[in-house]
């Protein structure tokens, strides 16, 4: 799956307009987690700029825990980090994980059940465990990620929902 992700085109926007739909159809969510891609990951930054009226978020790593951080220019908010990943500048204020209504999260898989095989190392899951019950957590994927079974882990935690 790894080597699949790193062979597909980036052109992401069929799944930016799924997202886009999704969140004009739900204006009640305000604060939205999202990711910077990795590579084969899909590029959801032109979100920021399509939906201003939303609080977009973005990830930190810092040791083995996510913190999140209010983007609004995706120029100039975001610097080299952890994995090789863009992130939020350091002088960025955080944003508690209980502010958060809505997270967009990345995998290697997911089931339509709402199954979420990530990277391995964890930092979904335990994010996603201490969001609030309410919180959606919505699964991005492109459509060759969607697999039957994803053999899931105790502390794995489950999507609201799948976008692709």
């Amino acid at each position: 799956m790894r080597r699949r992700l790193r062979e597909i085109p980036g052109d992401s926007a069929v799944l930016r307009e799924a997202i886009s739909a999704w969140l004009d159809a739900h204006p009640e969510a305000r604060v939205i987690a999202s990711f910077a891609a990795l590579p084969g990951e899909p590029d959801l930054l032109p979100l920021v700029a399509i939906h201003p009226e939303r609080m977009w978020v973005f990830p930190t790593v810092r040791g083995e825990h996510l913190t999140f951080h209010p983007v609004a220019d995706t120029a100039a908010d975001f610097e080299a980090g952890s994995f090789g990943i863009r992130e939020p500048a350091a002088s960025l204020p955080t944003m508690p994980h209980r502010d958060i209504d809505v997270f967009l999260c990345p995998g290697l898989a997911f089931t339509n059940s709402g199954g979420r095989l990530g990277r391995g190392r964890g930092f979904y899951d335990r994010m996603l465990a201490l969001a609030r019950p309410d919180t959606i957590k919505l699964g991005v994927c492109f459509p060759f990620q969607i697999t039957a079974n994803i053999f899931p882990e105790p502390h794995d935690v489950s999507m609201s929902g799948i976008i692709c």
